[in-house]
C-alpha cells in the first residue's frame, strides 16, 4: 500500500468514527424513495451540561450580588453600580448584570445577619 491509500484509509476511518460518536447521542432514522433506512443524528440546541452550567452560573452570580450587597449596603452598592455604568462597553454591561433586583435585595435581607 501506498502512503496516499493510507491517508484515505485514515480519513475513512476518522469520518466512521465520529458518525458513530454521532449516532450514540441518539438518531431518527428515514426510508428512502428506494426503501433504503438511513440513520440521522438527533440535533440538539443545548446538551444538558450546557443548560446546567448557565443555571450554575447564574445562581452563583446572585449570590455573589446578594453578598455583596449585604456586606457593604444598599447606599454604597448602588454607588459602586453607578461608577461602573459609567465605564466602557463591559463595564457598562456589568453594572446591568449586578444592578440590585428584587431576588438579590431578598437574599441579602437573609444573609446579612449571618455577616
Amino acid at each position: 500500500m501506498s502512503a496516499s491509500q493510507y491517508d484515505e484509509f485514515d480519513r475513512r476511518m476518522r469520518r466512521i468514527s465520529r458518525r458513530h460518536s454521532q449516532l450514540s447521542r441518539g438518531y431518527v432514522t428515514s426510508v428512502n424513495d428506494d426503501g433504503l433506512v438511513i440513520a440521522k443524528p438527533k440535533r440538539k440546541i443545548f446538551r444538558r451540561g450546557t443548560v446546567r452550567a448557565l443555571i450554575l452560573i447564574a445562581f452563583v452570580m446572585l449570590g455573589f450580588k446578594a453578598f455583596l450587597f449585604a456586606r457593604i449596603g444598599e447606599a454604597a452598592y448602588a454607588e459602586r453600580v453607578n461608577a461602573l455604568a459609567e465605564g466602557s462597553v463591559f463595564e457598562k454591561a456589568a453594572a446591568w448584570a449586578m444592578t440590585a433586583d428584587p431576588v438579590t435585595v431578598a437574599l441579602a435581607a437573609q444573609v446579612s445577619p449571618y455577616l
